[in-house]
């Protein structure tokens, strides 16, 4: 065991945040802490960091281990390099090498004892400098920052010029680097793209100490963690698995917490109705009774009612009117910025019904295809073009639909002011804003708290074609799960930018990877995306993974294949796929039905009557027929 908690208490004010929190830890596990926003997951680590006091209760490392934290918005602030303050990680393992090289000299003009002292101290230093792998400190910072999106070109960049996303990159990959027994992080994925996000998952994966993490990342910590520390109106409980695993006993704990008080209210409703009547009597000994009957009750100890916290939106999607069939056609577009071209002749339709989401590196386009879909920024080129009756409601990341100097009332009313006072604080309270709340300022709302008013203003403007920039961004898990169901339920188009893997699968019917300039299309969620990326993109995208970039106008033109063949290729294999299916089913029932037959004819009372013999013997002909055809429809349909 690397690390305890025992009976953490810690409250603010008359607010509890936790009640007798205890856990452990293991050497090398992998854990997260998960919770609704404001649950005190953030307020535990601090806890455990010591940068925050407990009311009661002890936090124990064990004995010479150590242990590395980085919070929500840690960021590096310094003058240095990108590759230099990584560098500055290691300069304990840096002064060791400096010395060794000292020594090296020192002993060619040494002799005799002095000689042998020196060369005690190299061995003893050269030994504890492999095994602290200094002679790959350059390997491993190279690939830390490579993983973490940084470009070799990035390397010498000051840390002071950088944005705070990649500030906090920064700081990641020097916790990293230094390789505590325990590292603590708190929502790491949030600057971090998908490419990075893998990456990390596979570091911590394989990391030697062990990892303990607060995340909203359903993906990550699916992959990553084996167990969960859950905290619920201050309770703390641990569940062994993964967040799925997690997931499933949550909710047959709290069913069974509901099944439990439900059955104790009606014993004891059932008890007092029978005491009541035995008492109704008036008799000696139903009396007698019904006072036995009363102690067993006082004697009965109470569950508490399962209480439902107001966490949950409540977001219902409805378009004013149906859009036709044909909801956006894009063709040709193009944009760049300051020389550098983000995409190029980007062509692809969406119909009604659809879920959409665009994926990508960042940095490669993706919120500026929607900005200009919104008529927020103009293209460079080509054009788009919406369907008949279209009626867009736009999400922005940054909430540029919002007014910062507006209260929320205001917000609502100023842009909806044909609703009442009462309906205006009907909405609010759906996203968890009441009393007093509904006077607050959107300047001074968390960017949570900004995303909900955004959500509340989405609902209200009943588009029937929504577009969504990191919808799940500041939001906990909860409120990204009523956000899915909400548009599975929703009955219009949905095109959206996301990184968040787990929102994905849940809700994308078509995936579109921005890579190379250019769109990649995958007919299916993210799970199908991850089985075709490698095969697709070396159709679509040639030689954005090969060694050799070298490549001519001419040879990029004739193998990049345009957005029709690929919607015409995607179509055809899916084609294939379901006939291949069909003919495997069709092949089962006639083989399943052929060895009824042989049953059949082997049998006494079938084997004696000549009619049923021919009759079956003509039905086992014609299905011999028909499997060698389906054999063959089969084997064409493999090969293809």
């Amino acid at each position: 065991m690397i690390l305890a908690c025992q009976n953490i208490q810690k409250a603010f004010g008359t607010d509890v945040i936790l009640k007798n929190a205890s856990f452990h830890i293991e050497d090398r596990e992998k854990a997260a802490i998960v919770g609704i926003n404001g649950a005190g997951k953030s307020t535990l680590l601090k806890i455990i960091m010591h940068q925050l006091d407990p009311d009661s209760g002890e936090v124990i490392l064990a004995k010479g281990k150590t242990i590395g934290y980085l919070a929500q918005h840690d960021a590096v602030s310094s003058e240095n390099t990108i590759h230099d303050e990584l560098l500055s990680v290691k300069a304990e393992l840096l002064a060791m090498e400096k010395r060794i090289r000292e020594l090296e000299l020192e002993m060619k003009s040494l002799s005799g004892e002095a000689l042998e002292n020196v060369l005690e101290t190299y061995n003893r230093l050269n030994s504890q400098f492999e095994r602290e792998n200094g002679y790959a400190i350059q390997s491993e910072i190279t690939g830390v920052l490579k993983g973490l999106g940084f470009t070799e070109e990035d390397f010498t960049k000051k840390v002071s010029t950088l944005s705070g996303g990649q500030k906090t990159r920064v700081a990641l990959g020097k916790l990293l680097l230094s390789h505590p027994d325990l590292i603590l992080l708190d929502e790491p994925t949030n600057h971090l793209d998908m490419n990075s996000i893998a990456w990390l998952e596979t570091y911590l994966l394989n990391y030697s100490g062990a990892v303990l993490i607060v995340a909203h990342d359903r993906y990550f910590l699916n992959r990553v963690v084996t167990k969960i520390v859950e905290i619920d109106q201050g309770n703390v409980t641990t569940f062994m698995g993964n967040y799925s695993d997690y997931s499933m006993k949550k909710a047959q704990v709290r069913q069974a917490q509901i099944n439990a008080y439900l059955n104790q209210q009606r014993e004891i409703k059932h008890q007092q109705e029978v005491i009541a009547k035995l008492k109704s009597f008036n008799r000696e000994k139903s009396i007698r009774r019904a006072e036995s009957r009363e102690k067993m009750l006082d004697k009965i100890e109470v569950l508490e009612k399962p209480t439902e916290v107001n966490t949950e939106i409540h977001i219902h999607l409805t378009p004013r009117v149906i859009s036709g069939n044909d909801v956006l056609k894009v063709e040709g577009l193009e944009k760049g910025f300051d020389g550098h071209t983000l995409f190029s002749d980007l062509n692809f339709e969406i119909k009604r019904g659809e879920r959409v989401a665009i994926i990508g590196n960042n940095g490669t386009g993706k919120t500026t295809i929607l900005k200009i879909l919104n008529g927020l920024l103009a293209p460079d080129g080509g054009s788009f073009t919406l369907g008949s009756k279209v009626h867009i409601g736009y999400y922005d990341q940054e909430h540029h639909v919002l007014h910062m100097e507006k209260t929320l009332f205001e917000e609502i009313s100023d842009t909806y002011p044909n609703m009442s006072n009462t309906e205006i604080r009907n909405v609010l309270a759906a996203f968890l804003f009441t009393g007093d709340d509904v006077y607050k300022r959107i300047q001074d709302l968390s960017g949570g708290e900004r995303g909900r008013v955004s959500l509340a203003k989405l609902m209200l403007s009943e588009a029937n074609f929504i577009i969504l920039d990191e919808p799940t961004n500041h939001l906990d898990i909860t409120s990204k799960e009523i956000l899915e169901n909400a548009l599975n339920q929703y009955e219009g188009t949905v095109l959206y930018v996301s990184h968040d893997r787990y929102f994905i699968n849940q809700t994308a019917t078509r995936i579109l990877e921005l890579t190379g300039n250019t769109l990649v299309n995958y007919i299916g969620n993210y799970d199908y995306y991850l089985e075709k990326k490698e095969e697709l993109t070396a159709i679509y995208v040639p030689g954005e993974n090969a060694s050799s970039a070298v490549s001519s106008d001419k040879t990029e033109t004739e193998s990049k294949l345009d957005w029709q063949q690929q919607k015409e290729l995607q179509a055809k294999e899916r084609k294939r796929k379901n006939a291949l299916k069909k003919t495997e089913d069709q092949i089962a029932a006639l083989e399943e039905r052929d060895a009824e037959i042989d049953t059949l004819l082997a049998s006494p009372e079938v084997a004696t009557d000549v009619g049923k013999c021919i009759k079956l013997s003509k039905e086992k002909a014609q299905i011999s027929e028909e499997l060698a055809a389906l054999y063959e429809t089969w084997e064409e349909l493999a090969e293809d």
